[in-house]
């Protein structure tokens, strides 16, 4: 049905048949002539100067000026320069497409400067929601919670609603906060090192931020810039020159702390590592409709509607149900969908097997150049192409959309146990993951790191654990020694035995009991 929203009567209402003289024609009828003139050309200017307002309304507002790459909210382009005493600018607003990245110069706004009626005046108001009321100001932090077996796996946490102030050269996130109620000392603060890993070793190495509660904006410093989306605070310090880490501590936990923004987020990044910035950009995009900023170069003072200090984050590779770290029951399904769409790969589900199609399915092995290596690789790779399986070599490198492609069109990943096997996370949803355990005891760590993960991610896993004869130990230790007789002595010595030892091992499978595990990998892709 169409709409009636903006219709009207043809004709005014009244009896059938009666025909009325217009009331404007009586009314002109009795104004002298000379009146009736000035009064007409008084009206011209007024409906000329209205019809111009409006233009220049619609010239900052009409999504005409909008394209598929930038929108800017009400701002000025970056290469204005707006004095402070006249407005504060708001953040410029990048959208990127599936899959590609956009060149600052192409993010550059090509239309010309807007007139001052669209600059914002810098007004000391508390932040309002869009309905127009007061955001009641809040604060909730985690930092309390504990996971016995993965005790990194809870780091602490803080949301702030309301209005939120970073200044982060005094490494401060100021909060109007009139209660002054919340987790603060005596000083009314909170300090946090916003690393997602719980690690004491690691800790001391992030920058410290503090949140300091006011009682008043008056008390706050003033916004050179203002924001319509909410800040999260977050460090790439750590381990984040490992894959896996930079998944497990960086990745995923942003990834769960922000998804349900779907973009609408601003990332200020402390310990910032442009390398490491330009290589997940793609994901940082995709997360963010706003370009990262630099919490150690920038000075100005950044306002936001609401905040949050660190990141969400559950065990390594994992993401599970929790009613306040996970309400919107996010799983590593979901991560794994999120990364085929960032990166634009096309496949979901592995190759449809069997004698009608013909279809040999795609084995990528990855191949260790370091510690952990394959010794016999090509011996493995040619039993792999006799049992049907059309088997791709290849190390995985700094290049992580060119690997992630090469695994997503695999229907088999094969990889002797190490950070490289993070690259499950491309595989199409029911994929098989086939993981080569070294020898010392490393069930606790083969299950948790890369076994458990792989079923929460659908996939179909097989693991084979090499005996004393398939380890390079044997060459190096007698074997009545502990690293034979008792290898869990080696982990009692904590992570520098297991490094030394454990990790410094190559492997050379017996083809002859390694081919059944590599059968059941075939049955369970035609399942």
């Amino acid at each position: 049905m169409a709409s009636t929203a903006y219709t009207r009567p043809s004709k005014p209402p009244g009896p059938v048949g009666e025909r009325r003289q217009p009331r404007l024609a009586k009314e002109l009828g009795r104004i002298e002539p000379k009146k009736l003139g000035i009064g007409l050309v008084a009206g011209c200017c007024l409906a000329l100067l209205t019809y111009i307002s409006f233009a220049r309304l619609f010239a900052i507002y009409s999504p005409v000026f909008e394209s598929s790459s930038l929108v800017v909210k009400n701002a000025p382009p970056a290469s204005m320069t707006v004095p402070s005493t006249d407005g504060v600018p708001v953040q410029e607003k990048i959208l990127v497409d599936e899959g590609k990245e956009i060149a600052k110069d192409e993010a550059e706004p090509k239309e010309p400067s807007f007139p001052e009626e669209a600059k914002i005046e810098d007004k000391e108001e508390p932040f309002q929601q869009n309905g127009g009321g007061t955001t009641e100001a809040k604060i909730t932090c985690d930092e309390n919670a504990v996971d016995e077996g993965f005790p990194y796996a809870r780091p602490s946490v803080c949301e702030l609603t309301g209005d939120v102030r970073i200044s982060p050269t005094e490494k401060t996130m100021f909060f109007v906060n009139p209660s002054g109620a919340g987790p603060f000392d005596e000083n009314g603060e909170k300090k946090i090192r916003p690393y997602a890993r719980k690690d004491t070793f690691l800790l001391p190495g992030v920058v410290e931020v503090t949140i300091k509660s006011l009682p008043s904006g008056s008390a706050a410093p003033e916004c050179a810039r203002r924001h319509e989306v909410p800040a999260v605070v977050f460090s790439t310090a750590g381990y984040t020159d490992n894959f896996f880490h930079d998944n497990t501590d960086v990745m995923i936990p942003l990834f769960l702390s922000t998804a349900h923004f779907a973009g609408e987020v601003q990332f200020l990044i402390t310990n910032f590592k442009p390398w490491w910035v330009k290589k997940y950009a793609p994901l940082l995009k995709k997360l963010s409709n706003y370009e990262v900023i630099n919490f150690e170069k920038e000075e100005a003072v950044h306002c936001f509607p609401g905040g949050q200090l660190g990141l969400y984050r559950d065990r390594d590779l994992i993401i599970g149900p929790h009613p306040t770290r996970n309400p919107r029951n996010y799983t590593m399904v979901d991560y794994n969908r999120f990364l085929r769409r960032a990166y634009g790969l096309p496949r979901d589900v592995p190759a449809v097997l069997g004698e009608k199609t013909g279809t040999r399915p795609k084995m990528l092995m990855i191949e260790r150049k370091g510690t952990r290596k394959l010794l016999n690789l090509h011996a493995v790779a040619a039993l792999c192409e006799q049992l049907g399986f059309d088997v791709t070599v290849s190390e995985a490198g700094g290049d992580v959309r060119g690997f992630a492609e090469k695994v997503n069109s695999a229907d088999v990943l094969l990889a002797v146990h190490g950070a490289g096997m993070t690259n499950q996370i491309f595989l199409p949803t029911g994929a098989v993951l086939v993981q080569i355990v070294p020898w010392g005891k490393m069930d606790w760590m083969a299950t948790n790191f890369y076994g458990q993960p792989a079923r929460d991610m659908q996939l179909r896993y097989v693991e084979y654990y090499v005996s004393e004869e398939e380890t390079t130990l044997k060459h190096k230790y007698p074997r009545d020694h502990y690293v034979f007789k008792d290898p869990m002595a080696i982990h009692a010595q904590g992570w520098p035995g297991i490094a030394e030892i454990i990790m410094k091992q190559d492997v050379e499978v017996n083809v002859t009991r390694f081919k059944p595990f590599l059968l059941q990998a075939l049955d369970q892709l035609q399942d």
